[in-house]
This record gives structure tokens, C-alpha cells and sequence, in this order.
């Protein structure tokens, strides 16, 4: 008979399944956006307030750039679903979101003249954004350190 030294469960805090409701609910709308913007298009697009300049700017995103959002998105919501479920891949899964956002953030406002369509009020949405997807990156990897997250 061999003796198995297993890791002693830590109970979930309160503040997990509030932080990952709202991370579930946030990347949600982020992934239903995606879609909306896909199959709606322009008319989606200007119900949600973009400008001319921006639905321009999003259709001359180069095909790495749709992947790109695509994987920050989906991404984003899969690892707000592991969070939930308690799974230690939401950390690994949120990096790779906000990584995707990165690039985004570096398309727009180095590689292209995303700066100049997105404005002020643009800059200021990617920047809550940001501050979402380094937020839920830095609590699941709290969570996992902590051994809450199997």
C-alpha cells in the first residue's frame, strides 16, 4: 500500500464567484460584440456608436488581425469560464487573451491610423478594457498561487 500525499483542498472565497461572474458577464458582451460585428456588420456596428472612420479602420484589418480578435475574445470568455469552474487554466487562458489585446492595442494605434479613427473616446474604451483583461490575468493567477484554482 502506497501513501498518497494529496494537496489540501482550499475553500473557493466569496470574492471568486463574484470576480468570475463578472469576468463570465464582461467577456460575454466582448465575444457577443464579436459575433454581432460578423454576421451584422455596419448596421451593428453603428447601432453600438462607431463612426464611419471606425467601421472603416475595422474593415481594413489584414486577416491575422480578425484572429487576432477573435482569439482575445473567445479566449477571454473561456478562461472567465474556467475561473469559474476553478480551473488553474484560466491564468494561462487569460494571458494569451490579453496578449491578443496587446497586439490589437499595437495594431491600432502603432501599425495603422486605428489612433486617428478611434479618437479620444477609443483610446479611452481600450484603456478599460485593458485594465479588465490585467485585472482578471492578475486574479486568477492570485487564485491560482493561492491554491484555490485546481
Amino acid at each position: 500500500m502506497t501513501a498518497t500525499a494529496e494537496t489540501p483542498r482550499v475553500s473557493a472565497p466569496i470574492h471568486l464567484w463574484i470576480v468570475s461572474l463578472i469576468a463570465v458577464a464582461w467577456n460575454a458582451f466582448g465575444a457577443y460584440d464579436y459575433l454581432m460585428s460578423k454576421t451584422q456588420g455596419d448596421a451593428y456596428l453603428r447601432k453600438m456608436g462607431e463612426t464611419d472612420a471606425q467601421i472603416a479602420h475595422m474593415h481594413a484589418y489584414p486577416v491575422w488581425m480578425t484572429a487576432d480578435w477573435a482569439i482575445g475574445v473567445w479566449g477571454g470568455l473561456l478562461a472567465a469560464v474556467l475561473l469559474l469552474a476553478r480551473m488553474r487554466y484560466a491564468f494561462h487562458v487569460f494571458v494569451l487573451s490579453l496578449a491578443a489585446f496587446l497586439v490589437m492595442l499595437a495594431y491600432t494605434y502603432l501599425l495603422s491610423d486605428g489612433a486617428k479613427a478611434m479618437g479620444e473616446q477609443g483610446m479611452i474604451f481600450n484603456l478599460v478594457i485593458l485594465a479588465f483583461c490585467v485585472f482578471f490575468t492578475w486574479y486568477a493567477w492570485l487564485m491560482a498561487k493561492r491554491g484555490v484554482l485546481r
